[in-house]
């Protein structure tokens, strides 16, 4: 992302095929999601705990005043479902991707070819992305008949979460991957992110339950934005105001996690 890269020539007289950033990106996430499916610690991470993790949830909303909130069980739910896919299969896995392939010297080795640096990233994340996605889609599915919730008011701005929030823990993930030593290291970075979110992003407690003090200061973390506007997509009681707030708080935070990116982000190992 900061240094300019150069591409080998060819020898002479030889034929070389035409590619594009789509085409070498998809080549990569097929390599790294062979890896992936060797890597069964990640594997776990990305299918089972975001699968797992909601029916703590559920248990835990049996306690809770949701009505007061205007909430039920399956508006709890699902968008923690959403959190939860986002958090361990997307920006959890990521780490360890990143540190792991830097330390093993594939991201130096990488760039020495035709990969752009944003392709490089883009390409390595396609996997745990499209896990993700899928997994959404099946959670909201499972809620839906299993909550006996009905269909989205705005389906729109659970879309536009869902994306938001893959870009965000991806652009989070090569942030924190930058400030990670080793592949065992990575294990324990993820942990703060993921435990704050858990708790003040309206996984577990909707903010609307917590004092008003406290319930400001966590509209402003990462997650809390995605898990509003998914949550909105199903009630639709989000304000054109409110909707705009959470699209620009989560854009900020892309912003400001590219930003990082670019200027932490370690492409060889520390020495």
């Amino acid at each position: 992302m900061s240094a300019t890269q150069t591409t080998p020539r060819p020898a002479p007289g030889t034929k070389t095929a035409a590619t594009t950033p789509v085409s070498r990106m998809t080549a990569l996430a097929r390599a790294e999601l062979t890896l992936l499916g060797r890597n069964r610690g990640a594997l776990v991470a990305a299918l089972f705990v975001p699968i797992v993790m909601p029916v703590s949830v559920r248990s835990a909303a049996q306690e809770m005043d949701l009505a007061g909130a205007g909430l039920d069980a399956g508006t709890l739910v699902l968008p923690a479902a959403v959190g939860f896919s986002l958090l361990f299969a997307v920006y959890s896995v990521l780490v360890g991707v990143f540190v792991v392939r830097r330390e093993e010297l594939v991201l130096k080795r990488l760039r020495t070819g035709e990969l752009r640096d944003t392709e490089i990233l883009a390409g390595s994340a396609m996997p745990a992305a499209v896990t993700a996605l899928v997994q959404c889609l099946l959670l909201a599915a499972g809620c839906t008949v299993l909550l006996d919730m009905s269909a989205p008011s705005a389906p729109q701005l659970a879309v536009v979460g869902l994306l938001l929030g893959i870009v965000l823990c991806t652009a989070l993930a090569a942030v924190t991957a930058g400030f990670t030593r080793t592949g065992e290291s990575a294990q324990v970075t993820p942990m703060p992110l993921l435990i704050v979110s858990m708790m003040g992003s309206g996984m577990f407690f909707p903010l609307e339950l917590l004092p008003d003090r406290l319930a400001s200061l966590c509209e402003l973390l990462p997650l809390t934005s995605i898990v509003a506007l998914v949550r909105g997509g199903w009630t639709g009681d989000l304000s054109a105001y409110e909707t705009l707030g959470a699209v620009a708080t989560a854009v900020a935070w892309i912003l400001v996690s590219v930003f990082a990116v670019r200027r932490w982000f370690r492409w060889e190992p520390r020495r």
